[in-house]
Parts: C-alpha cells; structure tokens; sequence
C-alpha cells in the first residue's frame, strides 16, 4: 500500500507565495514520475508540473517562470514553489507518484484572493 499526503496549501494574497509538499510512504520500490495537478471548480483536472527520477521537469505554460517543482528522492518527498500567485491559481492540487502503478494524494485546496 502506497500513501501519498499533501501540505501547504491555504489563503494567500494574490502575488504572494505558498509551498507545497508531498511525502509518499509505504511500499515504494522506486518511483519514476511525480507530478502535480490541480482542478479549480467546475473545470477538469490539469497538469501543472511533473519531475522524472532524473530531474526532467515539465511545466504547465500557464505556471511557467512562477511556479518550481522539485523533488528529494531520499525522503520520497516532492515539492511545488509556487510565487508570484494568481486569483486563477485557485484550485485543488493534487500530487502523484508512478511506480509500478499510479497513486494519488487527497489533495489541497489552495486559495489566492484578496
């Protein structure tokens, strides 16, 4: 059983910044693709960001030069930088991890509005 819990979210002010986390634990082998995404209300899941075992990073063009994803492969720990927010960067961000298969974290709601 894998387990995948985000942290960081919250209210901010837009222009602020927030970090997120995301620790996965159980039995992990080894995980090749982390990713973030997030669904705002009434529109789909989307991608954001996602990070290969090897550093590869790919970003959302609406993220990019804002947001930073990163990852610690010895705590199994991803993390998005998120600055510069926008009232559009409203969302529930999900984290995942594919290994043998594909796990999902519960997710957290972030909030940019003055």
């Amino acid at each position: 059983q894998v387990q995948l819990v985000e942290s960081g979210g919250g209210l901010v002010q837009p222009g602020g910044s927030l970090r997120l986390s995301c620790a996965a634990s159980g039995r992990i082998f080894r995980i090749n693709t982390m990713g973030w995404y997030r669904q705002a209300p009434g529109k789909e899941r989307e991608l954001v960001a996602t990070i290969t075992s090897g550093g590869n990073t790919n970003y959302a063009d609406s993220v990019k030069g804002r947001f930073t994803i990163s990852r610690d492969n010895a705590k199994n720990t991803m993390y998005l930088q998120m600055n510069s927010l926008k009232p559009e960067d409203t969302a529930v961000y999900y984290c995942n991890i594919k290994t043998i298969s594909l796990y999902w974290g519960q997710g957290t709601q972030v909030t940019v509005s003055s």
